[in-house]
């Protein structure tokens, strides 16, 4: 019975044996894969291998034919293998009792392949316990959209997945892919690190080309969410096909290329397609420059490159890096990659000993053979070079971590525990410790997210030219993630860096400050017209939005500015020219009425100054004094209680004045009435002091009414470009009735001193107040007009030009003329002369009525003669003091139709 069970076994073995002996020769032929035992076994998917052919027939299931080595694939897949060896080697793994195995399947950059790779690595998981040991983890797969596949197919077993180069934004979804890792920032932060660049050097006019599939879509739509907050337009968008007939990804290429040439103002251009698409897009943009006529200066761009080809220097096949133009390049850190470096050494050594179980260098060592190189060691040392000049130094350090990831999760689990037994391994017990463990290279510490990301940021790059060769990995800065931020790494490379900025890259040319962007219905917000901004907004900034609104209460801007003036504040100033000169003549009008008052006071026994009013002179000069003062208050800026004096000042005291000479007025009709009727009711209502106080108690309570009521004030005026400090009059009504009553006054006293113009010419005060009046009567008659119809700083200066010459009408026409005869005609200032002048003045008037009684010639006029004594009633404003000393005895006339008398007349005052 023993014997029949161990023929079973041993069938069961042979059958096993011939059935992984056709499927090694199928892959042998069809498909690549290198496999080393070991306790626990690494899976690994690498697209070492550029293409699959697809132009058979068949229906039928069976594994496509790959096509184009890529040695830097071949590279990753060398580093992975040394990482292993290393760990094997280390104390971790020695002190575990457990060893690391691999198997490495190429994907052939064929999602359709990988799946079939991926397939194999499960099915070696779950084989019984005679095949080999089953597979607890998976190193890759290289691009997102095959990730995206394999972490499906990965997910129903729980196989931990880690990327060293996928960075799609949907593979950090924990719900859909919860066994998917990687080392490597996702595109969400590789989007935002290109937006940044952007931002930095002002473009916002920019193409984008992507390679259709998930990494490609998320990337697009990832970079055109973020472009889009920041201000940023997308010109065009091309999406290159994956895969598909030759003819389809042409064809796309081609139209790329011509979009490409068709937007010149697009000189950025922000690519996420693979390697070998940028290397025919650059083929076909040189092509469609030529065949539109183009000179190779139109084809250059700055061209944004994601990790996927930024560090692929084969891209540009036959061009130079002058055709290209910039290429800036974000790609994953790099780190110290010396272990590598010796293990490609060794390789160099070793030669051909290497390829006894590696099909991917044996391929490599076959390529470069065909290369003519002669002997072994030269062979060997080209192979070599060959893997270092295309090797990607941060995929490669990816790569080594993600391996330390997983071995440093084994090993956290066979301390306690035997793992060489197959199956007592599981691989969600290593994804579990991948989630939970942190794990330490080249002497850092790190772990996953709750993403299942490692978020290190990136080197940024610049490709320079080297006697005519690009060298792609000069690290120019570096992209930190946190802050959103880059560091340049040095002063050199900073200039480099800096000198992107001269690249124009823009819809539109930049509005500066002054204008604002217009946007057109329908257009990109990038694609504008810069429109100045209006009066009284401004702009600060370059491509502003809208124009900003000054506060126009405080300040202004003319059309097109940048900024925001202050409004000046103006008033009648102290020091404008025009207020300079009245301020003089407000000056010389005190000094000349004090002049006069002081020739006054010394002459005040003199027969003038008495016959001109005696003290009521004072008076007068006194509210002129206080007259021309009110005036200067209407010079300088205004407050409330300088607009409140000013009018109030000038109204009682002028007023005060044109009661005086109302006063002077009357004394002259009242001295020289001849008809007694009118001289007896004259003098019932004449009191002067009463007449004064009566004219300027109705002026002072128009004032006091008008303070109480509705008083002036200061307040200022805004006006386009100034602010006007100005007084506002209250009630312009009560400011009417205060004016209209001093001119209700003066024009009393024109019609009583009119009454009174044929006194004796010499000392005729009667027409120069007939003058005075009518000129004041003319000057505040044109004010009413001109102040209504002016505004501005100058309306002060108005009414006090008005003011200045009613004052200086009065003071010339009352007080100048008398002060000529006290200085320059005294012979006429002593009372002979004025007895003289009142007896021409007596027989001309007796004549005048005897002329009128028609008894001239019949009847003789008999005038007694005017004794020494006596003194003459003086025919002007104040005939008191003549009046008290003069004796007229008696004119009579004796004629046929009246008698007419003057007898002496003494007139109280």
């Amino acid at each position: 019975m023993a014997s029949v069970y161990s023929l079973i076994f041993l069938h069961i073995v042979i059958v096993c044996m011939i059935l992984r002996k056709g499927d090694a020769l199928e892959n042998d032929t069809k498909a690549f894969r290198v496999t080393a035992m070991g306790d626990v076994v690494i899976g690994g998917i690498f697209p070492v291998h550029r293409g699959v052919d697809k132009n058979d027939q068949t229906f039928a299931p069976h594994v496509h034919t790959c096509f184009g080595l890529k040695t830097g694939t071949v590279a990753l897949t060398l580093a992975m293998i040394n990482a292993i060896e290393k760990m094997n080697q280390s104390p971790l793994l020695m002190d575990a009792n457990v060893t690391l195995g691999y198997q490495i399947q190429d994907s052939c950059t064929d999602v359709s392949t990988g799946l079939r790779a991926t397939t194999a690595l499960i099915q070696q998981a779950q084989c019984d316990p005679t095949c080999e040991q089953p597979v607890v983890a998976v190193i890759g797969a290289a691009f997102s959209e095959m990730s995206i596949a394999v972490a499906r197919q990965l997910t129903l077993d729980m196989i931990p997945q880690i990327s060293y180069s996928s960075t799609s934004v949907t593979l950090s979804d924990k719900r859909r892919f919860p066994t998917f890792m990687r080392t490597v920032p996702n595109d969400e932060h590789q989007t935002a690190a290109m937006v940044r660049l952007l931002n930095l050097n002002g473009w916002n006019w920019v193409g984008i080309v992507v390679t259709d599939g998930d990494y490609g879509r998320s990337a697009l739509e990832r970079f055109a969410s973020q472009a889009s907050e920041n201000g940023i337009c997308i010109a065009f968008r091309s999406i290159l096909p994956h895969t598909g007939s030759d003819g389809t990804v042409i064809s796309a290429i081609k139209q790329t290329a011509l979009t490409i040439s068709q937007n010149p103002k697009a000189q950025v251009i922000v690519s996420f397609v693979t390697s070998s698409q940028m290397r025919d897009l650059y083929q076909e943009l040189r092509n469609t420059m030529l065949r539109t006529g183009q000179s190779m200066g139109d084809m250059r761009r700055v061209w944004v490159a994601s990790d996927s080809w930024s560090s692929s220097g084969h891209v540009q096949g036959d061009l130079s890096l002058e055709d290209i133009g910039h290429v800036v390049g974000f790609n994953f850190k790099t780190g110290n990659l010396l272990s590598f470096y010796e293990y490609l050494n060794q390789l160099e050594t070793t030669g051909y000993k290497n390829m006894l179980n590696n099909t991917f260098l044996e391929e490599v060592f076959h390529m470069v053979n065909e290369s003519s190189v002669s002997g072994d060691a030269d062979l060997a040392s080209e192979v070599v070079k060959t893997l270092k000049e295309n090797m990607n130094k941060a995929l490669t350090l990816s790569t080594e971590m993600a391996v330390s990831a997983v071995a440093q999760a084994v090993a956290s689990i066979c301390r306690s525990r035997d793992c060489k037994a197959p199956g007592s391994l599981q691989p969600w017990e290593v994804l579990e410790a991948l989630w939970n463990h942190e794990f330490e290279h080249q002497g850092r510490i790190y772990a996953f997210d709750n993403q299942g990301d490692i978020n290190q940021g990136y080197d940024v790059t610049m490709w320079t030219s080297l006697e005519g060769k690009i060298q792609v990995n000069d690290i120019v800065a570096e992209y930190l993630t946190h802050d959103n931020s880059f560091t340049v790494m040095d002063s050199d490379t900073a200039k480099r860096f800096q000198d992107l900025q001269q690249i124009f890259s823009k819809c539109s040319n930049s509005c500066i400050p002054g204008e604002f962007k217009k946007t057109a219905e329908g257009q990109h917000t990038c694609c504008y017209e810069c429109i100045n901004c209006t009066e009284n907004y401004f702009s600060n900034n370059t491509d502003m939005d809208q124009c900003l609104s000054c506060d126009i209460n405080e300040e202004w801007s003319p059309k097109g500015s940048s900024t925001c003036l202050r409004k000046r504040r103006i008033f009648f100033s102290w020091h404008d020219r025009f207020a300079v000169v009245l301020l003089t003549f407000s000056s010389l009008g005190i000094v000349l009425v004090l002049m006069v008052s002081a020739l006054f006071l010394h002459q005040r026994n003199t027969p003038v100054v008495k016959a001109s009013g005696g003290p009521l002179n004072q008076v007068i000069l006194f509210s002129l004094v206080v007259s021309f003062i009110s005036a200067v208050l209407f010079v300088g800026k205004p407050n409330h209680l300088q607009c409140k004096m000013r009018q109030v000042l000038f109204g009682i005291s002028f007023t005060l004045c044109v009661s005086c000479i109302l006063v002077k007025s009357l004394k002259i009709l009242l001295a020289f009435q001849l008809n007694i009727n009118v001289q007896g009711a004259l003098r019932k209502v004449y009191q002067s002091v009463l007449i004064i106080v009566a004219c300027v108690g109705v002026q002072a309570a128009i004032c006091i009414s008008w303070l109480v009521l509705k008083s002036p004030y200061s307040h200022s005026i805004l006006q386009p470009k100034t602010i006007l400090e100005d007084c506002y009059e209250g009630s312009y009504l009560v400011f009417g009735v205060m004016l209209g009553y001093i001119a209700l006054l003066a024009f009393v006293c024109f019609v009583c001193a009119f009454i009174g113009r044929k006194l004796p010419q010499q000392y005729n005060e009667a027409k120069f107040i007939t003058f005075s009046m009518l000129l004041y009567l003319i000057s505040w008659l044109l004010f009413i007009p001109v102040y209504i119809t002016t505004s501005g700083v100058y309306l002060p200066a108005v009414e006090m030009v008005i003011i200045l010459m009613s004052n200086y009408g009065i003071l010339g026409c009352h007080f100048f003329p008398k002060c000529y005869i006290m200085l320059f005609r005294k012979d006429q200032n002593t009372c002979s002369a004025f007895r003289e002048k009142l007896y021409q003045y007596t027989v001309k008037r007796t004549d005048s009525f005897s002329v009128s009684g028609n008894s001239v010639a019949d009847k003789p006029v008999s005038v007694q003669t005017i004794s020494p004594s006596s003194s003459f009633s003086l025919p002007k404003e104040d005939i008191k003091a003549a009046v008290e000393e003069s004796d007229i005895r008696k004119v009579s006339y004796k004629g046929p139709i009246n008698r007419f008398r003057i007898y002496k007349r003494s007139i109280s005052l």
